[in-house]
């Protein structure tokens, strides 16, 4: 009886604080140790759901993050694909938890997507939640839509492997440009993309909808000639023709709200990664069928978070491209032609008096933040070095390390010598620490303390590093690090490194100020987006006037490494 009772007392405190916090809470229990290949078969329970799992490690740089992100796939218990509504949301088989490690506010994504959705467009709906994994608390997570082909998703026709030809080749497709991996259908664009300093113009698209192994040569070879298409007319000399020029091609609309979003937010991946296209089946009458850019995704290094790629200057613009990855130089192409610049006013304008007005975006962050605020000190306390004290901001260093970086990201030159990184250079999208001995590689890196030479054999990575002996190449798959190597400027993590200071290890990395609370956060964000909108107000309203964009010209540049393994 005094157990039942006691059983009962602790269900009830339990309850009483889950309706306190006010977030749903989700609980995933595995058998089978995760990694960022494969799903495994695992548990979840939560309120709407309970029931089997499909569940994977996902990111790229974030794989070193205490905090974990993943994709989770519902299943029938035979481990067959299941769609079901989670939280109100509409129902799909596919979804993720993404982890706001790198983002101390856990409002960026979730206002990102908001925007985009809000702009007119379909954007992944999300809803906050708390995650406990085996028992152990992981703190805040957002549970979103994945970004796939659906009615409730990415709106497209359903492609068939027997559409091959015709209106039926047209469409739909879902594609993206980000890192890759052997089970995407890749292709290489034509065009250079832009950045200054970037050791490779290669801008790789990916074809997501359909899946390669369901994707025949007659579709992959209809989308890369589409898509060669419109990336080879904007450079024309005819781009801005009604008739034969982008127009043609592309949804205007889609491209213009792209742009605004994604200047808006400044974001370190901005055009470069994370950056999806969808191309719908073209209409009876040949009509429709076009490029349509979006949905967005991925916002955790944007509105101020980041210290690389020109992300920390208010008056920086993300077209112009930077150092870490090739920008696709569409964008800025587009931009010389007046018709797509007096849209992008026009659309400005308008949005600025409700979508992004002042008002409308503090109010956003306000809730998001009420909403959090009585969970918010057990997800720092579970991840502590999300903060730092006073005391530590005073040590911090006065400039950014990562803004003046050169090629691969923030990779430096042979001979380079950076004062501000006593002890070795950290790390820039998981890159080792030069001058550190990594226990894996003993006695460290060969070169300059922090890279192998070339025909260097490590017995950790079987047959030594396949490129030159000493770098790995793109896409190659090494199982020592979830999902292989990644593109360049974003290697995986070897460990957890001092980062921005030495204070946070992998979040400081990547940040470009540090706070002591939450409410500070809330300030610096808030405050942010009164300085970048006052920035784009100012420049967008002489965008039909006397304004013209920067134009670097395109240049092929592809990898190369030197005798030594050294990017040169």
């Amino acid at each position: 009886m005094i157990f039942r009772l006691c059983l009962l007392l602790l269900m009830m405190v339990t309850a009483s604080a889950h309706a306190q916090n006010g977030l749903p809470t989700i609980a995933i229990t595995t058998s089978t140790p995760l990694n960022a290949q494969k799903k495994v078969m695992a548990h979840m329970k939560m309120d709407g759901y309970d029931g089997a799992i499909g569940i994977k490690l996902r990111g790229n740089s974030s794989l070193g993050f205490n905090q974990k992100k993943y994709t989770i796939e519902l299943r029938s218990e035979d481990g067959k694909e299941v769609d079901a509504p989670l939280l109100g949301m509409p129902a799909h088989s596919d979804w993720v938890l993404l982890a706001p490690y790198s983002d101390v506010s856990a409002v960026r994504d979730p206002l990102a997507f908001q925007l985009w959705r809000d702009m007119g467009h379909w954007g992944p709906r999300t809803k906050m939640v708390e995650l406990t994994l085996d028992g152990e608390y992981r703190g805040i997570y957002i549970l979103a839509e994945a970004i796939k082909r659906g009615k409730d998703r990415v709106n497209i026709a359903k492609l068939k492997k027997g559409d091959v030809d015709g209106r039926d080749v047209t469409g739909g497709y879902l594609l993206r440009i980000d890192t890759f991996n052997d089970d995407d259908a890749t292709f290489t664009s034509k065009v250079p993309g832009i950045g200054e300093g970037n050791m490779s113009s290669e801008v790789i698209w990916s074809c997501i909808y359909p899946k390669k192994k369901n994707l025949q040569p007659e579709q992959f070879n209809y989308i890369k000639s589409y898509v060669d298409t419109v990336e080879q007319v904007i450079q024309s000399d005819y781009f801005a023709d009604p008739e034969r020029g982008y127009a043609h091609y592309i949804d205007v609309p889609s491209f213009v709200d792209y742009f605004i979003h994604t200047e808006l937010s400044l974001n370190a991946d901005g055009y470069k990664r994370s950056a999806y296209f969808y191309k719908e089946k073209q209409n009876a009458d040949g009509t429709g069928g076009k490029l349509v850019a979006g949905p967005v995704w991925d916002y955790n290094l944007a509105y101020g978070n980041a210290n690389f790629a020109n992300a920390d200057n208010i008056e920086a613009w993300n077209f112009e491209g930077a150092s870490n990855n090739p920008t696709p130089a569409l964008w800025q192409r587009l931009l010389q032609d007046p018709a797509f610049r007096k849209a992008v006013k026009t659309r400005y304008q308008k949005l600025r008096k409700n979508v992004l007005s002042n008002k409308a975006i503090n109010a956003f962050i306000d809730r998001h933040a009420k909403l959090l605020k009585p969970c918010i000190n057990h997800h720092f306390e579970t991840y502590p070095e999300l903060l730092v004290t006073e005391e530590e901001k005073k040590q911090l260093p006065k400039t950014q390390p990562f803004g003046t970086f050169p090629p691969m990201g923030g990779f430096p030159q042979m001979g380079d010598s950076i004062p501000q990184f006593p002890g070795g250079f950290p790390m820039m999208g998981g890159f080792p620490q030069m001058g550190d001995s990594i226990p894996q590689f003993p006695g460290g890196f060969p070169m300059m303390g922090g890279f192998p030479q070339m025909g260097d054999s490590i017995p950790q990575f079987p047959g030594g590093f396949p490129m030159m002996g000493g770098f790995p190449q793109m896409g190659d798959s090494i199982p020592q690090f979830p999902g292989g190597f990644p593109m360049m400027g974003d290697f995986p993590m070897m460990g957890d490194f001092g980062g921005f200071g030495g204070f946070g290890g992998a979040v400081g990395m990547f940040a470009a100020y540090r706070v002591s609370s939450y409410d500070e956060e809330i300030k610096i964000l808030k405050q942010w987006f009164s300085d970048r909108l006052s920035f784009l107000d100012r420049n967008i309203a002489r965008f039909d006037k006397d304004w013209e964009p920067r134009i670097q010209p395109l240049v092929e540049k592809k990898m190369s490494f030197p005798f030594g393994g050294f990017p040169n």
